[in-house]
Protein backbone atom coordinates (compact mmCIF):
# COMPACT_ATOMS: atom_id res chain seq x y z
CA UNK A 1 0.00 0.00 0.00
CA UNK A 2 1.40 3.41 -0.98
CA UNK A 3 1.24 6.57 1.12
CA UNK A 4 -1.78 7.71 -0.92
CA UNK A 5 -3.91 4.67 -0.04
CA UNK A 6 -3.48 2.78 -3.33
CA UNK A 7 -1.73 -0.50 -3.99
CA UNK A 8 1.50 -0.26 -5.91
CA UNK A 9 1.57 -1.63 -9.40
CA UNK A 10 -0.97 -1.84 -12.18
CA UNK A 11 -3.17 -4.16 -10.20
CA UNK A 12 -4.13 -1.42 -7.77
CA UNK A 13 -5.86 0.67 -10.47
CA UNK A 14 -9.30 0.31 -11.86
CA UNK A 15 -9.61 0.15 -15.62
CA UNK A 16 -10.03 3.65 -17.13
CA UNK A 17 -9.23 5.49 -13.91
CA UNK A 18 -6.76 8.41 -13.64
CA UNK A 19 -3.15 7.56 -12.84
CA UNK A 20 -2.30 8.01 -9.18
CA UNK A 21 -0.20 10.96 -7.96
CA UNK A 22 3.36 10.60 -9.20
CA UNK A 23 2.61 8.43 -12.26
CA UNK A 24 3.81 10.24 -15.40
CA UNK A 25 1.97 10.11 -18.68
CA UNK A 26 3.86 8.84 -21.74
CA UNK A 27 5.72 11.71 -23.40
CA UNK A 28 4.67 12.51 -26.93
CA UNK A 29 7.00 14.10 -29.43
CA UNK A 30 10.57 13.44 -30.43
CA UNK A 31 11.80 10.98 -33.03
CA UNK A 32 10.61 7.49 -33.65
CA UNK A 33 7.30 5.72 -33.52
CA UNK A 34 4.34 7.53 -31.96
CA UNK A 35 5.99 10.93 -32.17
CA UNK A 36 3.22 12.37 -34.28
CA UNK A 37 5.47 13.05 -37.28
CA UNK A 38 3.57 13.25 -40.50
CA UNK A 39 0.25 13.60 -38.69
CA UNK A 40 0.35 17.42 -38.61
CA UNK A 41 0.73 17.55 -34.83
CA UNK A 42 3.31 20.07 -33.58
CA UNK A 43 6.53 18.58 -32.31
CA UNK A 44 6.51 18.11 -28.54
CA UNK A 45 2.81 17.41 -28.17
CA UNK A 46 0.59 19.34 -25.71
CA UNK A 47 2.94 18.66 -22.78
CA UNK A 48 5.77 20.61 -24.38
CA UNK A 49 4.23 23.34 -26.57
CA UNK A 50 6.55 25.06 -29.04
CA UNK A 51 8.31 28.28 -28.01
CA UNK A 52 6.98 31.39 -29.83
CA UNK A 53 9.44 32.80 -32.34
CA UNK A 54 10.90 29.40 -33.44
CA UNK A 55 9.05 29.17 -36.71
CA UNK A 56 5.92 27.53 -35.29
CA UNK A 57 2.70 29.51 -35.23
CA UNK A 58 1.16 29.35 -31.75
CA UNK A 59 -2.64 29.17 -31.71
CA UNK A 60 -4.18 32.32 -30.21
CA UNK A 61 -1.03 34.43 -30.60
CA UNK A 62 -1.33 37.69 -32.49
CA UNK A 63 1.92 37.51 -34.44
CA UNK A 64 0.74 40.14 -36.93
CA UNK A 65 0.19 42.82 -34.27
CA UNK A 66 3.17 41.97 -32.03
CA UNK A 67 5.79 42.88 -34.67
CA UNK A 68 4.57 46.48 -35.24
CA UNK A 69 4.20 46.96 -31.47
CA UNK A 70 7.78 45.84 -30.93
CA UNK A 71 9.03 48.12 -33.72
CA UNK A 72 7.07 51.05 -32.23
CA UNK A 73 8.53 50.44 -28.76
CA UNK A 74 12.09 50.25 -30.16
CA UNK A 75 11.51 53.46 -32.16
CA UNK A 76 10.44 55.26 -28.98
CA UNK A 77 13.59 54.05 -27.21
CA UNK A 78 15.74 55.29 -30.10
CA UNK A 79 14.02 58.70 -30.09
CA UNK A 80 14.59 59.05 -26.37
CA UNK A 81 18.26 58.05 -26.65
CA UNK A 82 18.90 60.57 -29.45
CA UNK A 83 16.83 63.45 -28.02
CA UNK A 84 18.52 66.80 -27.46
CA UNK A 85 16.99 68.91 -24.70
CA UNK A 86 17.27 72.63 -25.31
CA UNK A 87 17.06 75.20 -22.54
CA UNK A 88 13.65 76.85 -22.57
CA UNK A 89 13.58 80.60 -22.17
CA UNK A 90 10.74 82.71 -20.81
CA UNK A 91 9.52 85.04 -23.52
CA UNK A 92 6.60 87.12 -24.70
CA UNK A 93 4.47 89.24 -22.39
CA UNK A 94 5.98 87.89 -19.13
CA UNK A 95 9.51 88.68 -20.28
CA UNK A 96 8.63 92.28 -21.23
CA UNK A 97 6.89 92.93 -17.87
CA UNK A 98 9.87 91.39 -16.06
CA UNK A 99 12.28 93.69 -17.91
CA UNK A 100 10.25 96.81 -17.04
CA UNK A 101 9.98 95.68 -13.40
CA UNK A 102 13.78 95.56 -13.13
CA UNK A 103 13.94 99.21 -14.21
CA UNK A 104 11.04 100.43 -12.04
CA UNK A 105 11.75 98.59 -8.78
CA UNK A 106 14.95 100.44 -7.67
CA UNK A 107 13.36 103.87 -8.28
CA UNK A 108 10.16 102.74 -6.53
CA UNK A 109 12.07 101.66 -3.41
CA UNK A 110 13.67 105.11 -3.20
CA UNK A 111 10.21 106.70 -2.87
CA UNK A 112 8.67 104.18 -0.43
CA UNK A 113 9.09 103.75 3.31
CA UNK A 114 9.44 99.94 3.79
CA UNK A 115 8.15 99.98 7.37
CA UNK A 116 5.01 101.91 6.41
CA UNK A 117 4.46 99.67 3.38
CA UNK A 118 4.63 96.50 5.49
CA UNK A 119 1.63 97.65 7.57
CA UNK A 120 -0.66 97.93 4.53
CA UNK A 121 -2.60 95.16 2.83
CA UNK A 122 -2.00 94.28 -0.81
CA UNK A 123 -5.11 96.19 -1.94
CA UNK A 124 -4.15 99.32 0.02
CA UNK A 125 -0.58 99.12 -1.20
CA UNK A 126 -1.77 98.81 -4.79
CA UNK A 127 -3.77 102.05 -4.44
CA UNK A 128 -0.77 103.87 -2.93
CA UNK A 129 1.65 102.55 -5.54
CA UNK A 130 -0.37 103.36 -8.65
CA UNK A 131 0.49 107.10 -8.90
CA UNK A 132 4.13 106.45 -7.88
CA UNK A 133 4.50 103.79 -10.58
CA UNK A 134 3.03 106.15 -13.20
CA UNK A 135 5.51 108.82 -12.09
CA UNK A 136 8.48 106.43 -12.41
CA UNK A 137 7.31 105.24 -15.83
CA UNK A 138 7.10 108.87 -16.99
CA UNK A 139 10.66 109.46 -15.82
CA UNK A 140 11.85 106.39 -17.73
CA UNK A 141 9.76 107.45 -20.76
CA UNK A 142 8.01 104.06 -20.87
CA UNK A 143 4.42 103.89 -22.14
CA UNK A 144 2.25 100.92 -21.06
CA UNK A 145 -1.28 99.93 -21.92
CA UNK A 146 -3.88 99.11 -19.27
CA UNK A 147 -3.13 95.39 -19.20
CA UNK A 148 0.62 95.94 -18.82
CA UNK A 149 0.05 98.46 -16.02
CA UNK A 150 -2.02 95.99 -13.99
CA UNK A 151 0.54 93.23 -14.59
CA UNK A 152 3.38 95.51 -13.51
CA UNK A 153 1.53 96.59 -10.33
CA UNK A 154 0.89 92.97 -9.38
CA UNK A 155 4.50 91.93 -10.01
CA UNK A 156 5.87 94.83 -7.95
CA UNK A 157 3.53 94.21 -4.98
CA UNK A 158 4.32 90.48 -5.08
CA UNK A 159 7.98 91.42 -4.99
CA UNK A 160 7.61 93.69 -1.97
CA UNK A 161 5.03 91.84 0.16
CA UNK A 162 4.78 88.32 -1.28
CA UNK A 163 7.10 85.68 -2.67
CA UNK A 164 7.95 87.37 -5.96
CA UNK A 165 7.48 85.25 -9.10
CA UNK A 166 6.16 82.35 -6.98
CA UNK A 167 2.96 84.27 -6.14
CA UNK A 168 1.53 83.62 -9.62
CA UNK A 169 2.06 79.86 -9.26
CA UNK A 170 0.77 79.75 -5.67
CA UNK A 171 -2.45 81.42 -6.81
CA UNK A 172 -3.06 78.90 -9.63
CA UNK A 173 -5.43 76.16 -8.33
CA UNK A 174 -4.32 73.74 -11.09
CA UNK A 175 -0.70 73.71 -9.88
CA UNK A 176 -0.09 70.99 -7.25
CA UNK A 177 3.73 71.12 -7.01
CA UNK A 178 6.32 73.86 -7.55
CA UNK A 179 9.99 72.91 -7.98
CA UNK A 180 12.54 75.74 -8.27
CA UNK A 181 15.95 74.48 -9.46
CA UNK A 182 17.95 77.67 -9.15
CA UNK A 183 17.04 81.13 -10.50
CA UNK A 184 16.76 80.11 -14.17
CA UNK A 185 14.63 76.95 -14.03
CA UNK A 186 11.25 76.26 -12.40
CA UNK A 187 9.01 73.26 -12.97
CA UNK A 188 5.38 72.81 -11.92
CA UNK A 189 3.06 69.81 -11.79
CA UNK A 190 -0.27 70.16 -13.57
CA UNK A 191 -2.63 67.23 -13.93
CA UNK A 192 0.06 64.84 -12.72
CA UNK A 193 2.59 65.94 -15.38
CA UNK A 194 5.70 68.12 -14.98
CA UNK A 195 6.01 71.19 -17.21
CA UNK A 196 8.32 74.23 -17.27
CA UNK A 197 6.84 77.29 -15.53
CA UNK A 198 6.88 80.68 -17.35
CA UNK A 199 8.73 82.48 -14.52
CA UNK A 200 12.31 83.36 -13.68
CA UNK A 201 14.17 85.07 -10.85
CA UNK A 202 16.48 88.06 -11.17
CA UNK A 203 19.51 86.21 -9.85
CA UNK A 204 20.58 83.83 -7.08
CA UNK A 205 20.42 86.56 -4.44
CA UNK A 206 16.82 87.35 -5.40
CA UNK A 207 15.81 83.68 -5.06
CA UNK A 208 17.69 83.30 -1.76
CA UNK A 209 15.86 86.32 -0.28
CA UNK A 210 12.49 84.80 -1.19
CA UNK A 211 13.51 81.48 0.38
CA UNK A 212 14.48 83.29 3.58
CA UNK A 213 11.18 85.17 3.58
CA UNK A 214 9.29 81.84 3.39
CA UNK A 215 11.12 80.08 6.22
CA UNK A 216 11.27 83.16 8.48
CA UNK A 217 7.46 83.24 8.60
CA UNK A 218 7.42 80.03 10.66
CA UNK A 219 10.42 80.84 12.84
CA UNK A 220 12.93 78.77 10.87
CA UNK A 221 16.11 79.91 9.18
CA UNK A 222 18.17 78.93 6.17
CA UNK A 223 21.79 79.96 5.53
CA UNK A 224 25.19 78.35 4.99
CA UNK A 225 25.30 77.06 8.58
CA UNK A 226 21.83 75.44 8.26
CA UNK A 227 21.42 74.88 4.51
CA UNK A 228 18.30 72.69 4.90
CA UNK A 229 14.90 73.89 6.11
CA UNK A 230 11.34 72.57 6.28
CA UNK A 231 8.60 75.17 6.49
CA UNK A 232 4.96 75.75 5.58
CA UNK A 233 2.90 78.51 4.03
CA UNK A 234 -0.18 80.09 5.61
CA UNK A 235 -2.50 77.81 3.62
CA UNK A 236 -0.69 74.71 4.93
CA UNK A 237 1.40 74.05 1.81
CA UNK A 238 4.64 72.24 2.64
CA UNK A 239 7.97 73.86 1.71
CA UNK A 240 11.47 72.43 1.59
CA UNK A 241 14.46 74.70 0.96
CA UNK A 242 18.06 73.66 0.27
CA UNK A 243 20.74 76.26 -0.47
CA UNK A 244 24.39 76.24 -1.60
CA UNK A 245 26.86 74.68 -0.95
CA UNK A 246 24.58 71.62 -0.83
CA UNK A 247 22.62 72.65 -3.92
CA UNK A 248 25.01 73.13 -6.84
CA UNK A 249 22.61 75.04 -9.11
CA UNK A 250 21.69 77.62 -6.50
CA UNK A 251 18.82 77.78 -4.02
CA UNK A 252 16.23 75.04 -4.57
CA UNK A 253 12.66 75.38 -3.29
CA UNK A 254 10.09 72.54 -3.38
CA UNK A 255 6.49 73.43 -2.54
CA UNK A 256 3.73 70.83 -2.15
CA UNK A 257 0.44 72.70 -2.39
CA UNK A 258 -2.73 71.56 -0.64
CA UNK A 259 -6.28 72.22 -1.71
CA UNK A 260 -8.08 75.01 0.13
CA UNK A 261 -11.27 72.94 0.01
CA UNK A 262 -11.03 69.94 2.38
CA UNK A 263 -10.80 66.62 0.53
CA UNK A 264 -13.23 63.91 1.68
CA UNK A 265 -13.35 60.17 0.99
CA UNK A 266 -16.40 60.71 -1.25
CA UNK A 267 -14.40 63.19 -3.33
CA UNK A 268 -11.53 60.69 -3.65
CA UNK A 269 -14.07 58.10 -4.84
CA UNK A 270 -15.40 60.54 -7.47
CA UNK A 271 -11.82 61.24 -8.62
CA UNK A 272 -11.43 57.49 -9.29
CA UNK A 273 -8.96 56.93 -6.45
CA UNK A 274 -11.07 54.12 -4.94
CA UNK A 275 -14.27 52.15 -5.45
CA UNK A 276 -17.58 52.68 -3.65
CA UNK A 277 -17.02 49.65 -1.40
CA UNK A 278 -13.48 50.75 -0.52
CA UNK A 279 -14.82 54.19 0.39
CA UNK A 280 -17.43 52.63 2.70
CA UNK A 281 -14.85 50.36 4.36
CA UNK A 282 -12.48 53.30 5.02
CA UNK A 283 -15.31 55.42 6.44
CA UNK A 284 -16.15 52.62 8.87
CA UNK A 285 -12.45 52.15 9.74
CA UNK A 286 -12.17 55.83 10.63
CA UNK A 287 -15.39 55.89 12.65
CA UNK A 288 -14.70 52.61 14.51
CA UNK A 289 -11.34 53.75 15.86
CA UNK A 290 -9.21 51.30 13.92
CA UNK A 291 -5.46 51.93 14.00
CA UNK A 292 -4.56 52.83 10.43
CA UNK A 293 -1.16 53.17 8.72
CA UNK A 294 -1.18 54.94 5.35
CA UNK A 295 1.69 53.77 3.18
CA UNK A 296 2.91 55.13 -0.15
CA UNK A 297 5.66 56.81 -2.09
CA UNK A 298 6.52 60.51 -2.36
CA UNK A 299 3.63 62.52 -3.79
CA UNK A 300 1.25 59.54 -3.77
CA UNK A 301 -1.40 61.29 -1.65
CA UNK A 302 -0.71 59.98 1.88
CA UNK A 303 -1.42 63.30 3.61
CA UNK A 304 -4.55 63.83 1.51
CA UNK A 305 -5.81 60.37 2.51
CA UNK A 306 -5.04 61.08 6.17
CA UNK A 307 -6.95 64.36 6.02
CA UNK A 308 -9.91 62.60 4.38
CA UNK A 309 -9.93 59.81 6.98
CA UNK A 310 -9.87 62.37 9.79
CA UNK A 311 -13.31 63.60 8.66
CA UNK A 312 -14.79 60.38 10.11
CA UNK A 313 -13.46 61.04 13.64
CA UNK A 314 -16.18 61.71 16.22
CA UNK A 315 -16.37 65.49 16.93
CA UNK A 316 -16.35 64.74 20.67
CA UNK A 317 -12.88 63.17 20.57
CA UNK A 318 -9.69 65.03 21.46
CA UNK A 319 -7.20 64.68 18.59
CA UNK A 320 -3.48 65.57 18.72
CA UNK A 321 -1.42 65.78 15.52
CA UNK A 322 2.38 65.68 15.60
CA UNK A 323 4.48 66.69 12.58
CA UNK A 324 7.86 68.08 11.56
CA UNK A 325 6.18 70.87 9.58
CA UNK A 326 2.46 71.18 10.33
CA UNK A 327 0.57 70.45 7.13
CA UNK A 328 -2.40 68.37 8.29
CA UNK A 329 -5.73 70.19 8.16
CA UNK A 330 -8.07 68.16 10.34
CA UNK A 331 -11.78 68.93 10.20
CA UNK A 332 -12.55 68.40 13.91
CA UNK A 333 -13.45 71.02 16.54
CA UNK A 334 -11.21 69.51 19.28
CA UNK A 335 -7.90 69.34 17.44
CA UNK A 336 -4.51 70.43 18.77
CA UNK A 337 -1.59 70.49 16.28
CA UNK A 338 1.98 70.07 17.60
CA UNK A 339 5.18 70.75 15.67
CA UNK A 340 8.81 69.73 16.22
CA UNK A 341 11.62 72.25 16.72
CA UNK A 342 15.04 72.11 15.06
CA UNK A 343 18.24 72.66 17.09
CA UNK A 344 19.62 76.16 17.57
CA UNK A 345 23.00 77.43 16.30
CA UNK A 346 24.81 75.58 19.10
CA UNK A 347 23.03 72.34 18.18
CA UNK A 348 20.92 72.39 21.35
CA UNK A 349 17.22 72.60 22.12
CA UNK A 350 15.86 70.25 19.43
CA UNK A 351 12.41 68.74 20.12
CA UNK A 352 11.84 65.55 18.11
CA UNK A 353 8.65 63.71 17.15
CA UNK A 354 9.47 61.08 19.79
CA UNK A 355 9.59 63.78 22.47
CA UNK A 356 6.22 65.12 21.38
CA UNK A 357 4.62 61.66 21.30
CA UNK A 358 5.75 60.97 24.87
CA UNK A 359 4.46 64.38 25.98
CA UNK A 360 1.17 63.90 24.09
CA UNK A 361 0.38 60.84 26.23
CA UNK A 362 0.13 63.20 29.22
CA UNK A 363 -2.33 65.51 27.44
CA UNK A 364 -5.35 63.19 27.64
CA UNK A 365 -5.69 62.51 23.87
CA UNK A 366 -8.32 60.18 22.40
CA UNK A 367 -6.33 59.81 19.19
CA UNK A 368 -2.75 60.62 18.23
CA UNK A 369 -2.01 61.26 14.55
CA UNK A 370 1.56 61.40 13.25
CA UNK A 371 2.12 63.19 9.95
CA UNK A 372 4.99 60.86 9.08
CA UNK A 373 7.13 58.38 10.97
CA UNK A 374 10.78 58.06 9.99
CA UNK A 375 12.56 56.55 12.98
CA UNK A 376 12.34 55.24 16.54
CA UNK A 377 9.20 57.30 17.27
CA UNK A 378 7.35 54.42 15.58
CA UNK A 379 7.69 52.42 18.82
CA UNK A 380 6.18 55.29 20.86
CA UNK A 381 3.21 55.42 18.50
CA UNK A 382 2.67 51.65 18.77
CA UNK A 383 2.75 51.99 22.55
CA UNK A 384 0.10 54.73 22.32
CA UNK A 385 -2.09 52.49 20.11
CA UNK A 386 -1.91 49.79 22.79
CA UNK A 387 -2.64 52.04 25.78
CA UNK A 388 -6.17 53.28 25.18
CA UNK A 389 -5.61 55.51 22.14
CA UNK A 390 -7.42 53.41 19.55
CA UNK A 391 -7.96 55.12 16.22
CA UNK A 392 -4.45 56.53 16.01
CA UNK A 393 -3.09 57.03 12.49
CA UNK A 394 0.21 57.74 10.74
CA UNK A 395 1.85 57.77 7.32
CA UNK A 396 5.15 56.30 6.16
CA UNK A 397 7.04 55.70 2.92
CA UNK A 398 6.72 52.17 1.54
CA UNK A 399 5.80 50.57 -1.80
CA UNK A 400 3.55 47.76 -0.53
CA UNK A 401 1.73 46.72 2.67
CA UNK A 402 4.27 43.96 3.33
CA UNK A 403 7.15 46.39 2.87
CA UNK A 404 5.35 48.81 5.20
CA UNK A 405 5.49 46.26 8.03
CA UNK A 406 9.17 45.61 7.36
CA UNK A 407 9.92 49.33 7.43
CA UNK A 408 8.15 49.73 10.77
CA UNK A 409 10.32 46.95 12.21
CA UNK A 410 13.47 48.55 10.81
CA UNK A 411 12.57 51.99 12.13
CA UNK A 412 12.16 50.65 15.67
CA UNK A 413 15.47 48.77 15.38
CA UNK A 414 17.13 52.07 14.35
CA UNK A 415 16.55 53.36 17.88
CA UNK A 416 18.26 52.32 21.11
CA UNK A 417 15.47 49.96 22.18
CA UNK A 418 17.03 46.67 23.30
CA UNK A 419 14.23 44.23 22.53
CA UNK A 420 14.28 41.24 20.14
CA UNK A 421 12.87 41.50 16.62
CA UNK A 422 10.15 38.94 17.39
CA UNK A 423 8.80 41.15 20.19
CA UNK A 424 8.77 44.15 17.83
CA UNK A 425 6.84 42.17 15.20
CA UNK A 426 4.32 41.06 17.82
CA UNK A 427 3.87 44.66 18.99
CA UNK A 428 3.16 45.77 15.40
CA UNK A 429 0.74 42.88 14.81
CA UNK A 430 -1.19 43.68 18.00
CA UNK A 431 -1.31 47.44 17.36
CA UNK A 432 -2.00 48.01 13.64
CA UNK A 433 -5.42 47.09 12.23
CA UNK A 434 -5.32 48.36 8.63
CA UNK A 435 -2.69 49.34 6.08
CA UNK A 436 -3.94 51.62 3.29
CA UNK A 437 -1.57 51.63 0.32
CA UNK A 438 -1.74 54.65 -2.01
CA UNK A 439 0.24 54.98 -5.20
CA UNK A 440 0.91 57.60 -7.86
CA UNK A 441 0.71 55.81 -11.21
CA UNK A 442 2.77 56.76 -14.24
CA UNK A 443 -0.14 58.63 -15.88
CA UNK A 444 -0.19 61.03 -12.90
CA UNK A 445 -3.33 59.58 -11.28
CA UNK A 446 -3.33 58.63 -7.60
CA UNK A 447 -5.06 55.39 -6.63
CA UNK A 448 -5.68 53.46 -3.43
CA UNK A 449 -4.11 50.19 -4.58
CA UNK A 450 -4.49 48.04 -1.44
CA UNK A 451 -6.42 47.88 1.81
CA UNK A 452 -4.82 45.18 3.95
CA UNK A 453 -5.64 43.88 7.43
CA UNK A 454 -2.99 42.87 9.96
CA UNK A 455 -4.30 39.67 11.54
CA UNK A 456 -1.61 38.59 13.97
CA UNK A 457 1.48 36.41 14.23
CA UNK A 458 2.23 32.95 12.87
CA UNK A 459 5.58 31.95 14.32
CA UNK A 460 7.78 34.99 13.85
CA UNK A 461 5.95 36.26 10.74
CA UNK A 462 3.22 38.92 10.71
CA UNK A 463 0.12 37.55 8.97
CA UNK A 464 -1.93 39.88 6.75
CA UNK A 465 -5.15 39.58 4.77
CA UNK A 466 -5.92 41.67 1.70
CA UNK A 467 -9.45 43.11 1.61
CA UNK A 468 -9.23 45.21 -1.58
CA UNK A 469 -6.73 45.58 -4.42
CA UNK A 470 -6.43 47.60 -7.62
CA UNK A 471 -5.70 45.46 -10.67
CA UNK A 472 -4.05 46.97 -13.74
CA UNK A 473 -5.81 45.97 -16.98
CA UNK A 474 -4.68 48.15 -19.86
CA UNK A 475 -3.67 51.62 -21.00
CA UNK A 476 -5.82 53.90 -23.16
CA UNK A 477 -4.60 55.64 -26.30
CA UNK A 478 -4.09 58.92 -24.43
CA UNK A 479 -1.87 57.20 -21.83
CA UNK A 480 -4.46 56.81 -19.05
CA UNK A 481 -4.19 53.62 -17.01
CA UNK A 482 -7.28 51.42 -16.99
CA UNK A 483 -7.89 49.05 -14.09
CA UNK A 484 -10.48 47.91 -11.62
CA UNK A 485 -10.81 47.72 -7.86
CA UNK A 486 -11.50 44.20 -6.66
CA UNK A 487 -12.64 42.87 -3.33
CA UNK A 488 -11.06 39.65 -2.10
CA UNK A 489 -14.43 38.49 -0.71
CA UNK A 490 -12.89 37.52 2.64
CA UNK A 491 -14.54 38.03 6.01
CA UNK A 492 -12.69 40.94 7.66
CA UNK A 493 -10.76 40.13 10.80
CA UNK A 494 -11.53 43.63 12.17
CA UNK A 495 -15.28 42.91 12.11
CA UNK A 496 -15.38 42.75 15.92
CA UNK A 497 -14.25 46.38 16.20
CA UNK A 498 -16.96 47.40 13.72
CA UNK A 499 -19.55 45.45 15.75
CA UNK A 500 -18.70 47.48 18.87
CA UNK A 501 -19.83 50.62 17.00
CA UNK A 502 -22.81 49.02 15.23
CA UNK A 503 -21.25 48.98 11.74
CA UNK A 504 -20.62 45.21 11.47
CA UNK A 505 -23.31 44.51 8.83
CA UNK A 506 -22.34 47.47 6.62
CA UNK A 507 -18.63 46.58 6.96
CA UNK A 508 -19.25 42.94 6.05
CA UNK A 509 -21.31 43.88 2.99
CA UNK A 510 -18.62 46.33 1.83
CA UNK A 511 -15.84 43.72 2.08
CA UNK A 512 -17.66 40.76 0.55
Amino acid sequence: MSAFGRKNGAGGMKPGSRPSFGVARPMRGGSGQGSGQGSGEPEGGDQFPPVPGEGVEVPGSDAVNSAPMKEDAMARLTDRANAVHEKQEVGGFEASVHKIKEQVLPRLLERVDPEAASTLSKEELSEEFRPIIMEVLAELKVTLNRREQFALEKVLIDELLGFGPLEELLGDPDVSDIMVNGPDQTYIEKGGKLVVAPIRFRDEQHLFQIAQRIVNQVGRRVDQTTPLADARLKDGSRVNVIVPPLSLRGTAISIRKFSEKPITLDMLKEFGSMSDKMCTALKIAGACRMNVVISGGTGSGKTTMLNALSKMIDPGERVLTIEDAAELRLQQPHWLPLETRPPNLEGQGAITIGDLVKNALRMRPDRIILGEIRGAECFDLLAAMNTGHDGSMCTLHANSPRECLGRMENMILMGDIKIPKEAISRQIAESVDLIVQVKRLRDGSRRTTNITEVIGMEGDVIVTQELFAFEYLDESEDGKIIGEFRSSGLRPYTLEKARMFGFDQAYLEACL
